[in-house]
């Protein structure tokens, strides 16, 4: 059989065709334990010698009187390309299907030791060993994988304190693990609650890359003390979370060209306040490209916003029209008028029309375009002619401008385009009453971000009060956005009629009342921007969760265990839920049994096996052997239970690899 057949899909099923097998359904399995789980129960039968079966009779046993079982490639002797964790649901085709699954078992080809086996509920699984004779393989058989866990889950948990020392002392005199394990151990030490605080700081010092969790004051440190100045620009890389005088530190510090341009770019774009000392050094930079990000800089000094407006670099005068404008001097502001580069020219025209009225004769003749639509103070003619055309895109550019007349607005808000109308209904300047009046329909499955105008008036009761009344809902969702809110304001919104208004309330307001979150939490998972929420949130409610216990609703149950009246017991029943969601709970909790922590590490489920490892009360044993493995062990080396000589030991590995690569 050619290899080539398997480098993609095609010849993956190509293979199966070939062994008489037709795939069914997807990869994705539900209920059933992952592969690996197989593998290991059948080395460890392996090991202690269990009998093989004849091929017939294990045959017999997988199909259960019908034709579908479960495969996985596995092993030195799978198929090239074909090794992996997951199950595929297969038919055989033969007339016979237990004399010709038998005689896959049997091999030659592909060779049965690289395949494993299982039933449709993965409660018996088969392999082929190798058997007596020169290339002979006999079948493996395991029945009860359920049990065999659990069994084998209630006699880790029995063993002691001896046995714990002994796994560690294996685990670290074993050899090194691959890179990709020390990664991941290094990762996972620094969230690790048990890692001594000098063994977290010698890993970050060693890793930059994880610099980021470190508060503003210590990145900077870190940074400035590393050899490799490409540590100071991963550094910045979430550079929202530094002050100003961090930018100043870094951009003082940086040796090279490139380094002061990639942090005057970096600090441009978060829009940093810089002190006028390090604009200065930045605006009088030999460099143009560090000069341009000079340019940008908000805030900058009138004296060194002239400085750049007279640079010889156009797109450098260009920008300070766009960013400084109105700190330019009279004079310099009307050369710039008449500059020879046609982009200054045009730039400056943009910003001085913001306050003197833009004719419709200039605006053809210094072809203005869009951006003087969106934002400059238009004239009547031009107004009119833009009103007049048919190019409904334009009016909606021109029903964003902040510096429109009230009667051209009231035009707008009547538009045939439901574009238009729908840009006029946010516009900041109208009357909750206007904006009630427009006729436009908002899908409320529609993404929606916080509307600028409104989010400068969150510090502002009477505004909220006002605005988290309007019949526009994007307008109320950005209400919800506020960090405080008054207690009426709040009531309204915890009741209001758009889910979104109560979830962003749940995401953002410190005052969402209790009620709304667990109503909340009901339908809302969590996002990126705030995964725990609303279930983290300072107001949730603890107590009185207990009435959950046996709610039929997975999503509710969990919550159970949150109640500070929960118990072992109660953990230890939710290890065996049918609910994914709740094992996961279950697995998290510090009052979980150890045979039950045990039993989830195989779970069926990935996110379940990864928060037992991350979180459960596990024995030496099982951490030692999750910690080397390149699928568990970003998991397993944050369960605080690893003990800190080991925990020490772990990062020194990773330090030593850091240091090796630095120096190739």
């Amino acid at each position: 059989m050619s290899d080539d057949r398997l480098r993609d899909r095609e010849g993956y099923e190509g293979l199966l065709a070939s062994m008489g097998l037709e795939p069914l359904g997807n990869w994705w399995l539900p209920g059933i334990r992952e592969a690996g789980t197989a593998r290991r129960l059948l080395a460890v039968a392996a090991t202690d010698g269990e009998p093989a079966s004849r091929p017939a009779e294990a045959a017999a046993l997988l199909l259960g009187g019908g034709r579908e079982f479960l495969l996985a490639f596995e092993g030195p002797w799978s198929p090239r390309g074909c090794t992996g964790r997951a199950w595929r649901r297969v038919r055989i085709g033969a007339a016979d299907p237990v004399a010709a699954l038998a005689g896959l078992l049997t091999g030659p080809d592909p060779d049965p030791r690289g395949l494993l086996l299982a039933t449709t509920d993965g409660e018996t699984v088969v392999r082929a060993v190798s058997g007596p004779g020169a290339g002979a393989a006999r079948p493996l058989v395991l029945t009860g994988v359920g049990a065999r866990i659990a069994e084998a889950a209630e006699a880790g948990a029995r063993r002691g304190a001896e046995d714990a020392a002994a796994a560690w002392e294996a685990f670290r005199a074993g050899p090194d693990p691959a890179p990709a394990v020390l990664d991941a151990w290094a990762e996972a030490l620094t969230v690790n609650p048990g890692t001594p605080d000098p063994v977290r700081r010698e890993l970050l010092r060693s890793f930059p890359e994880l610099w980021w969790r470190l508060p503003p004051d210590e990145l900077v440190e870190m940074a400035l003390a590393h050899p490799d100045p490409k540590a100071t620009l991963r550094a910045v890389e979430l550079g929202r979370r530094l002050a100003p005088d961090h930018w100043a530190r870094l951009l003082r510090a940086a040796a090279t060209e490139r380094e002061r341009w990639l942090l005057a770019m970096l600090a441009a774009d978060w829009r940093t306040a810089l002190d006028e000392e390090t604009c200065a050094l930045l605006a009088a930079d030999p460099s143009a490209r560090v000069r341009a990000e000079a340019a940008r800089l908000p805030a900058l000094p009138g004296h060194l916003a002239a400085l750049l407006a007279e640079d010889p670099e156009a797109g450098i005068r260009a920008t300070v029209c766009r960013s400084s404008w109105s700190v330019l001097p009279a004079g310099l502001r009307r050369a710039l008028l008449t500059d020879g580069s046609a982009g200054v020219r045009t730039a400056a025209q943009l910003r001085h029309h913001e306050d003197r009225t833009l004719s419709r004769e200039d605006f053809v003749r210094e072809e203005l375009g869009e951006p003087a639509v969106e934002n400059c103070r238009l004239g009547p003619d031009l107004v009119e002619h833009l009103l007049a055309t048919g190019d409904a895109r334009l009016r909606r550019v021109l029903a964003a401008n902040p510096r429109l007349d009230p009667g051209s607005v009231a035009r707008l808000a009547e538009d045939p385009d439901e574009g238009v109308r729908y840009t006029v209904a946010l516009r900041a300047d109208l009357t909750e009453e206007q904006r009630a009046a427009i006729r436009v329909d908002v899908d409320p499955s529609d993404r929606s971000h916080t509307l600028s105008w409104v989010a400068d008036r969150h510090e502002d009761p009477e505004a909220m009060r006002v605005l988290a009344a309007s019949s526009h809902v994007l307008v109320r969702r950005s209400v919800a956005r506020a960090r405080r809110l008054p207690p009426d304001v709040v009531r309204r919104l915890a009741w209001d009629t758009d889910r979104v208004v109560q979830l962003f309330l749940a995401e953002s307001c410190e005052d969402a009342p209790a009620e709304m979150l667990l109503r909340v939490w009901t339908w809302w998972t969590g996002s990126l921007s705030s995964p725990g929420r609303p279930r983290t949130h300072p107001n949730f409610p603890r107590e009185g969760l207990l009435r959950f216990a046996d709610d039929p609703h997975g999503r509710m149950r969990r919550l159970a265990l949150d109640d500070p009246g929960s118990t072992p017991e109660l953990a230890a029943r939710f290890a065996g839920d049918r609910d994914p969601e709740v094992r996961r709970r279950a697995a998290e909790d510090p009052r979980l049994p150890v045979a039950d922590a045990i039993r989830l590490t195989e779970d069926p489920v990935g996110s379940v096996r990864a928060a037992v490892l991350r979180h459960g009360p596990l024995p030496a044993a099982v951490l030692a052997a999750a910690l080397p493995d390149r699928e568990t062990a970003r998991d397993a080396a944050r369960n605080p239970g690893i003990p800190p000589h080991v925990v020490r030991a772990m990062a020194a590995r990773c330090v030593t690899f850091a240091a090796s690569v630095q120096g190739a």
